[in-house]
C-alpha cells in the first residue's frame, strides 16, 4: 500500500481534547478503509506564518499512514468538510520516518545544517581549459583554410 504523511492544522480556539477527537476520527477513516496509522504526532499550538480565517495560531498534527488510495481520499474529503480544520496537506513518501519528526526533536539533537558556501567551496576556482585543448582548436582552424 502507498505511504503518506498528512499534516493537519486545526483552529486555535478548540481544546486539545477536541484536536485528539478530530485525529481519532480521521484515523478511523483510514483503519475502516483497510489501512494503518503508523504514527500520530501532536505538535501543539504553533504560530502560523500568516492569518488563516482570522487565526494567528493553529494546532498542528502529523499522521504517518499506510493506506489504500480510496481511504485517503475519504479522509481528505472529511478534512475539507470539517470546520475546525484550517489547512491540511498530504504527501506520498517512499518510506515513513522512524522516531520523532524534526519538529519534535530538540535543537541539540538535530543534525547540523551545512551552509551553501561550505557546500560549494568558495575557495575553489572555476576549472580552466588545458593548453592542449587550445592547441587542438588552433590546429583544426588552420586545417580548414
Amino acid at each position: 500500500m502507498p505511504l503518506y504523511e498528512t499534516v493537519i492544522i486545526a483552529r486555535q480556539d478548540i481544546s486539545t481534547q477536541q484536536v485528539e477527537t478530530l485525529t481519532e476520527n480521521m484515523s478511523s477513516f483510514i483503519t475502516d478503509g483497510g489501512g494503518t496509522v503508523a504514527k500520530v504526532e501532536n505538535w501543539c499550538l504553533r504560530n502560523l506564518a500568516y492569518k488563516i480565517k482570522k487565526n494567528r495560531k493553529g494546532h498542528y498534527v502529523l499522521l504517518n499512514l499506510d493506506t489504500p488510495v480510496d481511504a485517503m481520499k475519504e479522509m481528505e474529503r472529511n478534512l475539507r468538510l470539517n470546520e475546525d480544520v484550517l489547512r491540511h496537506m498530504t504527501i506520498k513518501v517512499e518510506e515513513l520516518e522512524e522516531g520523532d519528526s524534526v519538529m519534535l526533536q530538540s535543537r541539540s539533537t538535530r543534525p547540523e545544517r551545512r551552509r551553501d558556501s561550505e557546500e560549494d567551496g568558495d575557495d575553489a576556482k572555476p576549472a580552466k581549459a588545458s593548453d592542449d585543448d587550445d592547441d587542438a582548436e588552433k590546429t583544426t582552424d588552420e586545417g580548414e583554410e
